[in-house]
């Protein structure tokens, strides 16, 4: 069964992810790069390569999305999977999972200002090209993510199922402890596990992964997610983390329409 920890892209994925393995998968809580291998990744190539499907055609990633989890989900044992898709349902027929191969859902969830600078980095284009991509929610290489709202907005199906835990960037990296002491609770509720919080894992997960450890893991070239620009240069991944303020970056134009597109999430999330 499937435990999904979702977001739209640069909304601090990476970050859950990092915090989480470390707990769950070091004896101490120590953040090791080579521990983000424990959780898989859904759309990847591989799990619809190994169904024949040409990743090409959205049409057919849309229509084989329960089969390619189903090559790796056993459903009696219990495993993280990251996807930046939303949760589709396409012609009532074509789900992006189900409940029969889900245990529930983490949505991690960023202020979109802050997504379309560092996106925009990310994927090397104009902010103006990013702000267009955000807020339209056009497919992008074998992702079915939706605009921002619309990629927030589906995964809350599974709070229906009381099966769903919202988390804001923000508070992960303001309030680390209680954010992430939280996350906890709620995995092990889904997992029917009667378990304590061990602070002294939490505190050193906590401090092994800091934006500036993660940096530094980064620069030796022990971090497996970096992309690279058109010249083969690689992009940093850890830029600025919480420090980007799209209020003293953002050009007005594109604040205002990204507010305007986004007002209601915007709001019901605090950013407005």
């Amino acid at each position: 069964m499937i435990i999904w920890l979702a977001s739209y892209p640069k909304s601090g994925n990476t970050l859950l992810r990092s915090m989480l393995t470390a707990y769950l998968f070091d004896k101490e809580g120590i953040f090791k790069t080579d521990l983000l291998e424990k959780i898989k990744n859904l759309p990847g190539r591989h799990n619809f390569e190994k169904l024949g499907v040409n990743i090409k055609d959205h049409n057919e990633i849309i229509k084989n999305s329960i089969k390619a989890q189903e090559t790796f989900n056993k459903k009696k044992s219990i495993g993280f999977v990251k996807t930046h898709n939303m949760l589709f349902n396409f012609y009532g027929k074509y789900p992006f999972t189900n409940f029969e191969n889900s245990l529930g859902a983490i949505y991690i969830v960023r202020d979109p200002r802050n997504v379309v600078l560092s996106y925009a980095r990310h994927l090397n284009k104009s902010i103006e090209e990013t702000v267009k991509f955000v807020t339209q929610g056009k497919a992008h290489d074998i992702f079915i993510m939706g605009n921002w709202a619309e990629n927030y907005l589906s995964w809350k199906a599974f709070k229906k199922q009381n099966k769903y835990l919202l988390i804001r960037y923000e508070d992960l990296v303001t309030n680390r402890k209680k954010t992430f002491s939280k996350i906890l609770n709620f995995i092990f509720k889904l997992r029917n596990l009667n378990l304590s919080l061990d602070e002294n894992k939490i505190n050193n997960v906590i401090k092994t992964t800091s934006f500036e450890n993660l940096q530094n893991l980064e620069k030796k070239n022990l971090f497996s997610e970096n992309v690279e620009d058109k010249l083969g240069n690689k992009i940093v991944f850890f830029d600025q983390g919480s420090k980007r303020d799209w209020s003293k970056s953002l050009d007005k134009n594109f604040s205002k329409e990204i507010e305007k597109t986004f007002n209601k999430e915007m709001t019901e999330l605090g950013y407005l």
